[in-house]
């Protein structure tokens, strides 16, 4: 008895897998035959035009290749590269956690043979100086950026200027952390995303006249198309730490454009002239906020707000008395 029960259980299966079969072969409303609109994501029917399937997701390429040659070199797997890493993260990474691959941990003998891969994995990742001389600049550059709030373009910008710098030997009897620091500070002004010379010291390891001493030589040695710092690009992040609503930093972007026009903004540091703009609109726009307070955001003395402040108050008038 058992044997038969289990043929016709077999048999129903079987049944119902081409009943399944045939749902997706055959049009649920004339049995005609159903083809695939690669072109629309659609299923439809040949006889009848019924769309049975729509939204399909294509799993295929994004690109298209005409020959076999073609097709192998624009293949790919795995995770992109990236020049924010010494190998482009084309390397393998064995994970520091003593952990199997269900999170259980590992036996003593297993811990000690994960640790001398590791040191080997180590070794055949920095096979010679220069690559670990990028190593460690590139971990600083990362260490330094998140620590500015940098996004992952200005580090890219800043891994790949090092990588010149170093194919061009421009590191002998420079530190790498000067080195590095130079390269963030360039590709921060270079995205339009600026930070000053303080604010870039007070993450680095190296004193603020070295830093400038370096960008200047790094930017002279490799052309570096690095414009002047705008003013207003400032503005933004002083605003958000000072908490100044979307009117007070309007009226400070006015206050800085006014400046330029009179040409008051020449030979001025363009942090100091950012910081004045923001103090001078939160008090024209009725919004509590100190010398102080811009002094600490901006990381600029509050001698220089209040003599930046009156440069701008008087261009502000200037047209006005004209």
């Amino acid at each position: 008895m058992s044997d038969v029960r289990t043929r016709m259980e077999r048999t129903e299966e079987e049944s119902v897998e081409r009943e399944d079969d045939e749902e997706l072969t055959a049009c649920p409303e004339c049995s005609g035959n159903l083809i695939s609109d690669t072109e629309h994501g659609e299923t439809v029917c040949a006889e009848c035009g019924l769309v049975v399937d729509e939204d399909q997701v294509d799993r295929g390429p994004e690109w298209r290749a005409f020959d076999s040659k073609e097709k192998n070199e624009k293949s790919r797997v795995g995770a992109p590269t990236t020049n924010t890493m010494h190998d482009k993260g084309l390397s393998t990474n064995i994970d520091w956690r003593d952990k199997d691959a269900y999170g259980n941990s590992l036996g003593a003998r297993q811990r000690e043979k994960m640790q001398r891969l590791r040191k080997w994995n180590e070794r055949f990742r920095t096979r010679d100086s220069k690559e670990r001389n990028l190593k460690q600049a590139l971990g600083e550059i990362d260490r330094m950026a998140s620590a500015l709030g940098l996004p992952d373009n200005v580090r890219e910008t800043a891994s790949v200027i090092y990588r010149r710098a170093l194919d061009e030997d421009l590191l002998p009897g420079r530190s790498i952390e000067g080195v590095s620091t130079a390269c963030v500070y360039a590709a921060a002004r270079q995205a339009g995303v600026p930070r000053s010379l303080d604010e870039i010291a007070d993450v680095s390891r190296v004193e603020k006249s070295e830093v400038a001493r370096t960008y200047r030589y790094v930017v002279r040695e490799l052309n570096l198309e690095v414009r002047p710092a705008d003013p207003e690009s400032y503005v933004p992040r002083f605003a958000s730490g000072l908490d100044l609503s979307d009117e007070a930093e309007h009226r400070a972007r006015e206050l800085l454009q006014t400046a330029k026009e009179q040409g008051v903004h020449s030979g001025k540091s363009p942090v100091g002239l950012a910081a004045a703009a923001v103090y001078a609109a939160a008090l024209l726009t009725n919004e509590k906020t100190t010398q102080a307070e811009v002094s600490e955001v901006a990381d600029i003395s509050e001698v220089t707000i209040r003599n930046r402040y009156h440069e701008l108050l008087e261009a502000e008038e200037a047209p006005a008395m004209a």
